[in-house]
C-alpha cells in the first residue's frame, strides 16, 4: 500500500492539478508517493532546468551543463521509468558515481527502450495469459492488475476511467463523450432515449449537461441532472403532456436533483466551496415537432440533410457575451474575444441567482439532424455554418459515427475542454426503432 503523498498543488511529472489526498496523478498516472520530501542536503542535478543551491563555493563551483529531465516522448506519454541500478552516471563533480547511488539520472544515452522496463513492453511482449473472469489487465504493461482505486498493482499506471469517454447509440439518437486532451476528469454527461406518444408516434430525447469546474463536485452534478431530466421525459410524454412543456418541466427536475447533492455534501465542503452544479441542454424529436430546452451555455443547432439550406443554432446561451451582444454593447465577435466570454449567468444548482428554464419549438419542413452538444465542441465550430461544414452529409443515417467526427473535430482543435455530443435526425422514426 503506497504512503500518502506529500502536500502538492500539481503533478511534478505532467503539472496536472491535484487534488488534496491524491496518491497517483489522474492524467498521467504518476506515483505521488514517489515523491520525496525534501532533503537536508544539496541535490547533486538540475531537475526541469530549475537550478540548486550550489555544493560548492562559487569560485570552486564545476561548469557542469546539465540536462532537462524528459517529461514525455512524442506521442506524448509519460516517459519510461528507470531504476537508478539500471543508469551509469557521475556526480555534479564529474566523479562516477559508486554502484549502490540512489539518485535518479536523465543524461543518459538517448535510446530509453533499450533498457529493461519494469513491467513488460507493450509493443512487443508476448501476451499468452487469460486473466481471470472478473479481472481487469492494465492498459499500459498489459500485465498487471487493476485494483479498486482503478490502477495497475504492477506499473502504478492510472486507467482510463468509465466516463473519460462514453459513446451510446440507439437507431434514432446516438451520443459521444469525451474527456478531452487537457482536463484530469470527465465533467460532462448526457442520457438519450426513445419512447412512444399516446397516439403511437415516437419521440427521441437527448440530454448533454456541463458539469461547472468552479463548483464542487461538477461531474457529479451533470450526472444527476441528465439522468433526472431524462427521466422526467420518460414519464411525461407517453401521458400526453405537451413535448415543449414536458421539457420544461424536466428542466426543473434536473435542477432539483442538482441541488440535492447540495445538501448531501460532506461537512468539509462547505461553506468554502460552491454548490455543484451545471448546464443542461436538451432535445425532444417526433415525426413533426421538435423541442429544445436548455440552461447555461451548452447548445443545440440544425443542421439540414440538403446543405444548401442554412443550418441554424437553436438555443441562445446564459452567458456573458450573449448579454453583451443582446445589449447592443459589443457585436458577437468581439463579445466572444472578450475573455470573460464564458462567464456562464444561468446554471442548475442550489446557489443559481433565478432558475429560468428556456424553451422552444419548432416544425423542419425537411428532414435534418439536430446536434446538441456542450461548448467543448461549439468552441471549435461556433456558428451554425461551421458545424454544418464538420458534420457528416449522411448524419442523418449514421449519427453514431456523425458524432464520433463531431468529437473528433474537438479532439483535433485542441480538446481543451470536456467534449459531448448528441445527434437526433428529424423527423423521428417510426415506433420500433431505438426504443430505449
Amino acid at each position: 500500500m503506497s504512503q500518502m503523498p506529500p502536500a502538492l498543488s500539481k503533478c511534478p511529472s505532467c503539472e496536472e492539478p491535484l487534488d488534496s489526498g491524491d496518491r497517483f496523478c489522474g492524467a498521467c498516472g504518476y506515483d505521488l508517493s514517489a515523491v520525496p520530501a525534501p532533503p537536508d542536503d544539496n541535490p547533486t542535478i538540475t531537475m526541469n532546468g530549475t537550478a540548486p543551491h550550489p555544493p560548492y563555493p562559487p569560485s570552486a563551483a564545476p561548469s557542469v551543463d546539465w540536462p532537462i529531465a524528459p517529461e514525455t516522448d512524442s506521442s506524448h506519454r509519460p516517459a519510461p521509468v528507470h531504476v537508478p541500478s539500471e543508469i551509469q552516471g557521475t556526480d555534479s563533480a564529474g566523479h562516477e558515481l559508486p554502484a549502490h547511488a540512489s539518485g535518479v539520472r536523465f543524461d543518459g544515452p538517448p535510446h530509453p527502450d533499450e533498457y529493461t522496463l519494469q513491467a513488460p513492453d507493450p509493443r512487443t511482449a508476448d501476451f499468452v495469459t487469460t486473466p481471470s473472469s472478473g479481472t481487469k489487465v492494465c492498459v499500459a504493461c498489459r500485465a498487471g492488475q487493476v485494483d479498486q482505486d482503478g490502477y495497475c498493482e504492477n506499473c502504478g499506471h492510472a486507467q482510463p476511467r468509465e466516463r473519460d469517454h462514453m459513446e451510446q447509440e440507439l437507431d434514432a439518437v446516438s451520443a459521444v463523450s469525451d474527456r478531452g486532451l487537457r482536463h484530469h476528469r470527465n465533467e460532462d454527461a448526457f442520457a438519450i432515449s426513445s419512447t412512444a406518444l399516446p397516439d403511437g408516434s415516437s419521440a427521441v430525447v437527448a440530454i448533454v449537461c456541463d458539469g461547472v469546474s468552479s463548483a464542487t463536485r461538477p461531474d457529479e452534478a451533470s450526472l444527476a441532472a441528465s439522468r433526472a431530466a431524462n427521466e422526467s421525459l420518460l414519464e411525461a410524454l407517453p401521458r400526453g403532456t405537451h413535448p415543449q412543456q414536458a421539457m420544461h418541466d424536466a428542466i426543473i427536475a434536473a435542477s432539483r436533483a442538482v441541488n440535492a447533492l447540495a445538501g448531501a455534501a460532506p461537512a468539509e465542503h462547505a461553506p468554502h466551496q460552491n454548490a455543484p452544479a451545471c448546464t443542461l441542454v436538451g432535445a425532444v424529436v417526433t415525426p413533426t415537432l421538435l423541442i429544445v430546452g436548455w440552461v447555461g451555455d451548452s447548445r443545440a443547432y440544425w443542421v439540414p440533410v440538403d446543405r444548401t439550406s442554412p443550418a441554424a443554432r437553436l438555443t441562445e446561451d446564459d452567458s456573458w457575451a450573449a448579454q453583451m451582444v443582446a445589449a447592443g454593447l459589443m457585436n458577437e465577435a468581439e463579445a466572444y474575444a472578450d475573455e470573460r466570454a464564458h462567464a456562464i449567468t444561468g446554471w442548475l444548482g442550489a446557489d443559481a441567482y433565478e432558475l429560468e428554464p428556456h424553451t422552444a419549438s419548432f416544425k423542419p419542413d425537411r428532414p435534418g439532424v439536430v446536434v446538441v452538444c456542450t461548448d467543448g465542441l461549439w468552441n471549435y465550430a461556433e456558428a451554425a455554418e461551421e458545424l454544418a461544414q464538420v458534420t457528416p452529409l449522411d448524419a442523418a443515417l449514421r449519427p453514431l459515427h456523425s458524432a464520433q467526427v463531431l468529437v473528433g473535430h474537438a479532439l483535433d482543435g485542441g480538446g481543451h475542454d470536456n467534449v459531448t455530443v448528441a445527434v437526433l435526425p428529424f423527423p423521428a422514426p417510426s415506433m420500433g426503432a431505438g426504443s430505449a
